[in-house]
């Protein structure tokens, strides 16, 4: 009991912090500070630490595909370019109810693989799809979730940060990683169009007061799908690595704003400054993150809690459905960030040792556990009342929504998100099809 103290102590000192909302790198850093001075852990272990950060995070090239993409994302929201697709799309699937639920959908999806910015996401269906919504007949939950689950798939589709920051945590390529999520983010577009499709059996269709012109249409979501396919496309064949693929990503999205005339300085300094802002925060909860991870270890905690897991019974799939589990609960008060630079160095050792006997092995099973773990974490920006999504929504939506009608709305989304976590589980080959 005496060997368990120290990691359950370090674990509830940090996750009370956290929750307390202290900056989650001021407390994963600090309490690292604090238990390396609480336990016997020799000096040079200073030094392994400052090698790890320094190799880890600040000469690490993979994260400078981070702000490239962030600021990719940027640019197409501040210069209007992802409104623009957006009501192209309403314009050419907004015929009928069905039609404009599933805009939403392709639009949301366009943009996830054009910024890979949840909060614009959001933002932006919030602003531009829910008054049509209603229009089209929906109840405000359903509208809620179609544009909170929507804006949410930005966290999967690749180019998305958070499959950055798996592939680097689980040393696996990021290209595998980027294909791996093509699959899952399919299905879940297909999972909802079907709820959509359901939800909309019987309502009126749409007053068409504008003709859609095919030259327009082209001219409105041509330059994004473009952008779109090179940079994903670059990545996938192997023609660039995801860094070299984000600074094409990012001039892109620079000349579709000259194409468009939107370009100004202003703009550019607006996206410059929230690029520095945000990537400087995910930097700093990695260095924390680091910190927390090697004295976390150091002082027993990766023993502890394997011991923990295998106690549940050492059947792979027992243990797999443990730590989704986990991760799912701990969604409920902790960012995808957090919950994936703390626990996956720990957990990833136990899945790569496990045989699931579905054919996967080596590098593959890392593939497939991350990508679950990513569609996982993407359910903790809609689970309640922590959910990121559901903050970003309440705050676009205004009186037009209330916190309740979002929550009741989110809910068939949750649930279709962890069937279709469900039949990944079952069918590695939803994934790992897609992989080199």
């Amino acid at each position: 009991m005496s060997e368990a103290f120290l990691p359950l102590a370090m674990a509830a000192l940090t996750l009370t912090g956290i929750i307390a909302g202290y900056r989650v790198g001021m407390v994963l850093a600090g309490s690292a500070a604090l238990f390396i001075l609480a336990s016997d852990l020799p000096t040079a272990f200073f030094n392994l630490l400052i090698s790890r950060i320094y190799a880890n995070v600040l000469s690490n090239w993979l994260l400078v595909a981070i702000p490239m993409f962030i600021f990719m994302g940027l640019i197409l929201e501040t210069s209007g370019v992802a409104e623009r697709s957006l009501r192209a799309a309403q314009r050419a699937l907004g015929g009928s109810a069905a039609g404009m639920g599933f805009s939403v959908l392709v639009i949301g999806l366009l943009l996830a693989a054009s910024s890979g910015i949840v909060g614009a996401s959001v933002v932006l269906l919030a602003l531009l799809a829910l008054p049509r919504l209603e229009e089209a007949g929906y109840d405000k939950a359903t509208s809620a979730g179609l544009v909170a689950s929507s804006g949410t798939l930005a966290i999967l589709i690749p180019p998305s940060v958070m499959l950055i920051v798996l592939g680097d945590q689980l040393q696996t390529p990021v290209p595998d990683m980027f294909a791996g999520a093509i699959g899952p983010g399919l299905l879940l577009v297909v999972a909802y169009g079907a709820y959509v499709i359901w939800q909309a059996r019987g309502l009126p269709p749409l007053a068409r007061n504008e003709t859609v012109s095919l030259p327009n249409l082209l001219f409105d979501l041509g330059p994004l799908l473009a952008l779109v396919v090179s940079v994903l496309g670059s990545i996938i064949a192997g023609i660039a690595t995801p860094t070299e693929a984000s600074g094409l990503g990012a001039f892109g999205a620079l000349v579709i704003t000259f194409l468009y005339g939107k370009f100004s300085l202003s703009m550019l300094m607006s996206a410059a400054r929230q690029t520095v802002v945000t990537t400087s925060l995910v930097l700093f909860v990695m260095i924390g993150a680091t910190c927390f991870s090697a004295v976390f270890k150091g002082i027993g905690g990766d023993d502890l809690v394997e011991t923990g897991i295998l106690a549940f019974g050492t059947d792979p799939f027992t243990v797999l459905t443990v730590v989704m589990i986990a991760i799912f609960l701990l969604g409920f008060v902790l960012d995808w960030l957090e919950i994936t630079l703390i626990l996956l160095p720990i957990f990833a050792p136990i899945i790569a040792g496990l045989d699931f006997g579905n054919g996967l092995a080596g590098n593959d099973v890392l593939i497939w556990f991350g990508i679950l773990v990513a569609v996982n974490l993407q359910t903790s920006f809609l689970t309640p009342p922590f959910g990121f999504s559901l903050f970003y929504l309440r705050g676009a939506a205004g009186d037009r929504l209330t916190t309740s009608q979002i929550y009741r709305g989110v809910m068939p989304f949750i649930a279709l998100q962890l069937l279709v976590l469900a039949l990944l589980i079952l069918f590695p080959g939803l994934i790992t099809g897609f992989t080199s």
